[in-house]
């Protein structure tokens, strides 16, 4: 069985099905109770999810790297948001836009870790690109922990020409870079922006990173001198929050 459509878990099979997420079965193991139990068996009724009771040995087989804790979901399938979608409904709702641009992300715990504060700070959506990244899998599902149902994602092939398109609809956009010139926390981002975030090892590419209306740095301290994509999107995307909230 390929992890591609797997999800493994009581909670992450349980967020899912609160989310509406699209699945083709539920695997239990024969005999389990509880009150999680109960609710992901109820809650797969209502949505038409086939439930399944199977000996504990035939869930190993199925997830034999994962905790599956007795639960398993198969059919996992992840639909994505198009962005003219997303930023229509922005519009609808009168707000300025706050988008997060994933540059090269490659890993799948940072993409769910960044995905997850995303939707904590209320931005309206997300865009990866179509290669060189991680896509949305059940890896990255956990890792969000269930953040990936409840904020619109969307995929596009060339990020350099996307920002070039923001930019004719009127959004700032605000790159992170060790090197920046401004500190996170000078910068005003009550005005409509996209925050892009560079890959773990390279940061935003040149491109991308000229093309960015300002740059951002975190001041660091210690020895190590620079934050993880996942850490350092979490400390400015708290911040936009904390401006715009006022």
């Amino acid at each position: 069985m390929k992890d591609l459509d797997l999800i493994a878990g009581r909670q992450p099979v349980l967020e899912l099905l609160r989310a509406g997420g699209t699945l083709k079965k539920v695997v239990l193991a024969a005999g389990i109770t509880g009150t999680v139990i109960d609710e992901i068996e109820e809650l797969a009724k209502k949505k038409g999810v086939f439930v399944e009771k199977k000996d504990r040995k035939h869930l190993d087989r199925l997830a034999p790297d994962l905790k599956h804790q007795g639960v398993i979901a198969l059919g996992f399938e992840f639909r994505y948001t198009q962005l003219e979608d997303i930023l229509s409904g922005v519009e609808k709702k009168g707000e300025n836009p706050f988008l997060v641009l994933l540059d090269q992300i490659q890993d799948p715990q940072n993409l769910g870790a960044i995905i997850r504060t995303a939707e904590g700070v209320g931005a309206h959506g997300v865009v990866i690109p179509s290669r060189r990244s991680a896509q949305v899998t059940p890896a990255v599902f956990k890792a969000s922990a269930g953040a990936v149902s409840f904020i619109p994602i969307a995929v596009e092939k060339n990020l350099n020409t996307l920002v070039d398109q923001l930019k004719k609809r009127g959004l700032w956009i605000f790159g992170t870079d060790a090197l920046g010139f401004q500190l996170y926390h000078e910068a005003d981002y009550r005005v409509p922006m996209a925050l892009v975030l560079g890959s773990e090892g390279k940061g935003i590419s040149r491109l991308l990173k000229e093309k960015c209306d300002y740059l951002v740095t975190i001041p660091m301290k210690g020895k190590v001198n620079s934050l993880n994509a996942s850490a350092a999107g979490a400390v400015i995307m708290v911040e936009v929050l904390r401006q715009r909230e006022g």
